[in-house]
């Protein structure tokens, strides 16, 4: 069953930013647009470059006015102490949750019952803290944070101008199709 167009459940959760631990639940996906980057467990592989390439990005993000939150099955312990002894992972300033009961990844359906792992989920969020995007990778396949950029702009374009829809490839300024009678067989 698809999540797009779900609320996103309640959870209560910690996490670890900026040398603190906070509290992380789903009322802090509300207000802005959030993108939650799912990611298999701290001290592996793929993950860190995955992670160093969503800090690259989130500068960007938050001038779309986007919080970045990353999670995965290690505590928030886990993840201050890979902050403190990886040199790629120190550099993050968004937050890391910490989901070793699985609740975050079993909501967004993302989880791996055999591994005991989150698959690699990309969820962008809007104000209302309803699922408007998914990218769900294998686990051998890191993700592309430059690709949130335009995906994240024609949510909010769509969001801004009802009865209007971006046509693949669309970037920023150019031309939107308004679905009508008209366009039927005519594109």
């Amino acid at each position: 069953m698809s999540l797009i167009g779900k609320e996103v459940q309640p959870f209560k959760l910690q996490a670890y930013k900026n040398g603190e631990f906070i509290e992380v639940t789903e009322q802090d996906f509300k207000g802005q647009w959030t993108v939650l980057c799912f990611y298999p467990a701290d001290f592996t592989f793929v993950c860190p470059t995955e992670l160093e390439d969503l800090q690259n990005q989130y500068p960007a993000l938050q001038e779309l006015g986007v919080e970045v939150f990353s999670a995965s099955r290690d505590s928030h312990f886990t993840h201050k102490a890979w902050h403190d002894t990886s040199e790629t992972i120190g550099k993050l300033t968004y937050a890391m949750i910490g989901d070793p009961a699985h609740v975050l990844s079993r909501n967004f359906d993302v989880f791996i019952e055999e591994e005991g792992a989150a698959d690699r989920g990309t969820f962008i969020i809007d104000p209302d803290g309803v699922i408007q995007a998914v990218e769900i990778n294998a686990g051998g396949i890191g993700r592309d944070a430059s690709t949130l950029i335009n995906k994240i702009k024609a949510a909010q374009y769509v969001r801004n101008n009802p009865g209007e829809v971006c046509p693949a490839k669309w970037e920023e300024g150019s031309k939107t199709l308004k679905p009508s009678l008209d366009l039927v067989g005519k594109i």
